[in-house]
């Protein structure tokens, strides 16, 4: 059964971002907003951001807009576009501000003010040292942004679809978009949402790697969703590894540990990030430090030679654990039986952030290849790449860029709105998502989903990893589009329509092979070092001639064509990069 709803906005992901936008189309006057999640919005992977978002409020010390830009512009490797960057830090204070209105319930100074603390590659004075710049709530910042949020939009009259996947992108013939398709997981009824404009606030897809800090959930939906529709991804090739991932489980030990005085330390007992950053040791930025936890355990240094180092925070004592860090205490005392106040924690990187994404202008308006707006759709968070991150984001700018854009896309798509018509349906819009969801089902035998996904996430964790080369990763492009021949022969066991989480699963699949496909091509094309992307064979950043965005599109035929864009600079010029 097919239902039809029109609204004038629809915000696609209920995490921070989409939130964020939702609560300023609501207070726009005669303007019908609903959000489409495929979770309970506050189960969204926004809520297990741990250690803070940042704003150049200045609280504890000196600090200002332009030392954050700078150090967002020297983190992302020269590769963010400086107008971008200079838009989101010098809204972050008013922002921040504006949550603590909402009632975000901030971690305080004794003077009451919102307490701020260090975080990696945030430096005073251009480089000058560790700035206190990351406001925080204990260790669940997210949590208590993506809680605050949603009680504003219930507050606000925002209509909730929970539970519905969004599966495709409704295009009118004349290139606007009009709206979604929508999968109703408790029914399996397929629901076209019609609408004026649209927000891809759909999150990342760190669950393309095996270890990872991702919810089960981060498949890059929206993302693939684009690439199929042939809209460009920007800049795929970079892929954040967070230093501080639990053994094994990839579970995030939040940046605010380093912060608060945690160190790494080797088996020797060293406190080896001495070596690799001397200014900022273990508060350089995270692709910095990822790396040197990797060298480390690669040369034998790790932990009883395993692949893991500690993370010291005993020295820290139980008044600062307990009481600022509740949640990582009890994360090591639940799943590695380790009691932070008295041992140190094993970690590992784990696949964290995805730089890349839909691109969009300052307005959050998603554009194609020629930089040309794509009328009524737009994009904000993980999912977008206005490239505020460029080769590497740094810590706590992930919930800035979520509430930042978040806002400006909800204003300019409430703008919007004012002046645009409803575009027309094409024709049979649902025909495309049917015919997959029955090849899906159709199988009898074949292979599970789960089986083909682990040996993606293996070869990606391998070949396309923290550390690349380019037979390594020529042979990961192999396997991926094998595993995507294979694909076309998964097994969905279930065959029934209500709540068929194996149906789902497996088209996640699919939406997970393509993005794995376009992040290696993208990195095997990309021939030097930068951030997140260290080619082994080619080590050196090469300015000349990579100081451009990658932009990769599915054209018709079903390759992938790579074209670039620009990279804006404005004040500050690309110079070596050290911590």
């Amino acid at each position: 059964m097919i239902h039809t709803h029109t609204y004038d906005a629809l915000v696609v992901g209920g995490g921070g971002a989409g939130l964020m936008t939702a609560i300023y189309l609501s207070r726009a006057p005669n303007l019908r907003t609903a959000v489409i999640s495929k979770l309970y919005p506050t189960r969204s992977h926004t809520g297990a951001a741990q250690g803070g978002i940042c704003a150049a409020l200045a609280n504890l010390e000196e600090d200002h807009p332009e030392w954050h830009a700078f150090d967002t512009v020297k983190g992302s490797d020269y590769l963010g576009d400086q107008d971008s960057i200079q838009v989101m830090c010098e809204e972050a204070v008013p922002v921040i501000i504006e949550l603590e209105h909402m009632g975000l319930p901030f971690s305080r100074t004794p003077d009451g003010k919102i307490a701020q603390r260090p975080f990696g590659g945030h430096t005073h004075h251009f480089g000058q040292g560790p700035v206190r710049r990351s406001c925080y709530a204990a260790d669940r910042t997210g949590h208590m942004i993506l809680q605050t949020l949603y009680q504003n939009c219930i507050k606000n009259g925002v209509d909730f679809y929970d539970e519905f996947q969004v599966v495709d992108l409704i295009l009118s013939d004349d290139g606007r978009c009009g709206g979604v398709i929508a999968y109703e997981v408790a029914s399996g009824d397929l629901h076209i949402f019609r609408a004026k404009a649209v927000e891809f606030a759909t999150g990342g897809f760190g669950r393309v790697w095996s270890i990872t800090s991702n919810a089960h959930a981060n498949t890059g939906d929206g993302v693939a969703i684009a690439l199929r529709r042939g809209i460009p991804l920007e800049d795929m090739e970079f892929y954040q590894f967070h230093p501080t991932g639990i053994y094994r489980l990839g579970i995030l030990i939040t940046e605010g540990v380093r912060g608060e005085g945690g160190v790494l330390r080797n088996d020797h007992g060293e406190r080896f990030m001495e070596r690799y950053a001397p200014t900022m040791k273990d508060l350089a930025s995270r692709d910095v430090v990822a790396r040197a936890i990797s060298k480390e355990i690669r040369e034998g240094r790790g932990i009883g030679g395993k692949k893991y180092v500690y993370l010291d925070a005993t020295h820290l004592g139980a008044d600062v654990i307990e009481n600022k860090l509740p949640d990582i205490a009890d994360f090591c005392r639940t799943y590695l039986g380790v009691d932070p106040v008295k041992e140190p924690m094993p970690i590992q990187p784990t696949a964290h952030y995805g730089m890349g994404g839909i691109p969009t202008d300052v307005e959050c308006r998603a554009v194609d290849a020629a930089g040309q707006v794509i009328p009524g759709l737009y994009a904000a968070g993980e999912c977008a790449c206005v490239s505020v991150h460029g080769a590497n984001r740094l810590g706590t700018n992930s919930l800035l860029d979520l509430v930042v854009f978040g806002r400006r896309g909800g204003i300019a798509m409430a703008e919007f709105c004012k002046t645009a018509e409803l575009p027309p349906l094409p024709a049979n819009p649902t025909a495309g998502i049917e015919e997959q969801f029955r090849r899906l089902l159709v199988t009898e035998k074949g292979e599970p989903a789960a089986r083909l996904r682990e040996e993606m996430q293996d070869v990606m964790q391998d070949a396309v990893g923290i550390f690349r080369e380019g037979p390594g990763m020529e042979a990961a492009l192999v396997k991926v589009r094998e595993l995507k021949q294979r694909f076309k022969n998964v097994l969905v066991m279930d065959k029934g329509k209500n709540y068929n989480t194996d149906l789902l699963e497996a088209w996640e699949l699919g939406n997970l092979l393509e993005l794995a496909e376009v992040t290696t091509v993208s990195a095997i094309n990309r021939t030097e070092s930068r951030g997140a992307h260290l080619r082994e064979d080619y080590l050196d950043r090469n300015d000349q001639e990579w100081l451009k965005h990658t932009m990769v599109t599915r054209t018709e035929d079903g390759s992938l064509a790579i074209s670039y864009k620009p990279v804006v600079i404005k004040q500050f010029q690309p110079k070596e990069r050290v911590y």
